[in-house]
């Protein structure tokens, strides 16, 4: 079984980026901690670092819960994966 990015040998950070659709005004900045907003053509890229899926999830969760469709969640190479 292949081992856990989160588990025992230490915590992993990963780069995400998730899209959405429309463009979120900067003060969604607050909303979201810890995330950089870029706007694009229709849609918003929120960058950020996850530690766990249950932050990753945290995050789904707000987007949801604000009613901003999802298009798109992304791991970046970087930080954790040895790249």
């Amino acid at each position: 079984m292949a081992a856990h990015p989160c588990g025992p040998q230490g915590l992993r950070v990963v780069i995400c980026e998730v899209v959405v659709r429309g463009r979120l005004s900067p003060r969604y900045e607050k909303a979201f901690e810890g995330v950089t907003l870029a706007p694009g053509e229709g849609t918003t890229v929120l960058r950020c670092e996850v530690r766990d899926q249950s932050q990753l999830y945290g995050l789904l969760d707000q987007l949801r819960d604000l009613g901003i469709e999802l298009v798109s969640v992304n791991r970046l190479p970087g930080a954790g994966d040895g790249s």
